[in-house]
């Protein structure tokens, strides 16, 4: 959760050990086959959910076998589990909201593994819709401003005309909103003109965020947010929690 954005805050991202790499595998394999099985096709030019979840797998260096693997799976070329996707909502700590991104082939486990969870770290899962309209689903990239080569004033004329719906100056970093359905195309339209980006995906962003100060009530979301993270099933953790960056240093 360190960082210099808001969005560092929110979405929680832990450091890479061998074992959190093969986890992170697992739910991007998963990515892929609902992907495909959604999507219609195996060819990710024609599929652009299949595409992003490709490109996700070649950021963190998931081999190609793997990749594939995942691609037949979704076309049923090589067996495999049947996957649905979940969206779980809930309650954290402070009454802090959860939106809960799962891939399942058991969603009575699933449910009870997640409801546990929940309930031993001081939350609450809660019906579907409780927390939904609290967030909205968008395209977010963030830029570090220390990669730019333009002046920053043109650039960021230049994300709107590109079809960007928002742009923020957030000290060290840009953080460019976009509709889910412009996310490809403004993506592959900045790497083309050769600017790093730091962060892209589709998320669940928060309408508003909750401001924890008190160092217990921090330590006890952070605690949370990693016991979801970790659980095989939960493909993504969206909150609106916001914490300060010099509490988060010293949590971290």
């Amino acid at each position: 959760m360190a960082g210099h954005s808001k969005w560092a805050n929110i979405k929680h991202k832990k450091a890479r050990s061998d074992e959190k790499k093969g986890k992170m595998f697992t739910k991007i394999a998963k990515e892929i086959m609902i992907a495909v099985r959604t999507g219609g096709s195996a060819d990710p030019d024609a599929n652009p959910k299949l595409k992003m979840a490709i490109q996700k797998a070649k950021e963190v260096n998931m081999p190609n076998e793997n990749i594939n693997r995942a691609i037949k799976k979704g076309t049923g070329e090589i067996e495999a589990e049947a996957l649905e996707e979940i969206v779980y909502e809930g309650y954290g700590p402070a009454g802090v909201a959860f939106m809960l991104e799962i891939a399942t082939d058991n969603r009575n486990r699933t449910a009870s593994e997640i409801r546990h969870i929940f309930s031993k770290n001081g939350g609450n899962m809660g019906e579907s819709g409780c927390v939904a309209w609290m967030f909205k689903r968008c395209g977010l990239i963030s830029i570090n401003k220390d990669s730019l080569n333009i002046d920053e004033e043109e650039f960021m004329l230049q994300v709107l005309e590109l079809g960007a719906d928002d742009i923020k100056d957030e000290g060290s970093v840009f953080e460019i909103i976009v509709a889910p359905e412009n996310f490809m195309q403004l993506k592959e339209a900045l790497e083309k003109e050769n600017i790093p980006l730091e962060t892209a995906d589709i998320v669940m962003l928060p309408e508003n965020t909750v401001e924890i100060t008190d160092e217990e009530t921090a330590s006890k979301i952070i605690k949370l947010i990693e016991k979801l993270e970790d659980h095989d099933d939960v493909q993504n953790v969206y909150t609106n929690v916001s914490i300060p960056d010099e509490l988060m240093e010293k949590l971290s």
